[in-house]
């Protein structure tokens, strides 16, 4: 199954630098903070599953950056980040290869299970 989480979700005040181009240096405090977190998070992901594990950074706009990530056993899972700069800190921090494209071997090796199946069977007949 997909484990799914929500890291460092949109708050009312946008102090993140979306959009902005810092080098990949934090904007502030909270942006470190979200970065250690969102890095903690994605090394329990690689501690869990044996083997190497990939990742992909896709930019959601202003929502941020979701990262996928796929361990070598098949299983997935994916965060969402408050920016592509956070995002691209915290997989670098925590070692895992970031292909720029999620097709190919890292695709191949996705396993879903019946839970993403009912949910993919639930969208198309409307439920």
């Amino acid at each position: 199954m997909a484990e799914t989480q929500h890291s460092d979700e949109p708050t009312a005040d946008s102090d993140s630098a979306h959009g902005a181009s810092g080098g990949g240096s934090m904007s502030s405090g909270r942006d470190e903070r979200r970065t250690a977190r969102l890095t903690r998070r994605i090394i329990a992901f690689t501690d869990a599953h044996e083997g190497p594990v990939e990742g992909q950074i896709a930019y959601l706009g202003q929502s941020g950056a979701r990262i996928v990530m796929v361990a070598e056993d098949g299983t997935w899972g994916d965060l969402v980040a408050r920016s592509k700069e956070i995002a691209e800190e915290a997989v670098e921090r925590a070692g895992i290869t970031v292909r720029e494209s999620f097709d190919g071997p890292m695709a191949d090796r996705v396993r879903t299970g019946p839970y993403e199946w009912s949910r993919m069977a639930g969208i198309q007949l409307g439920g």
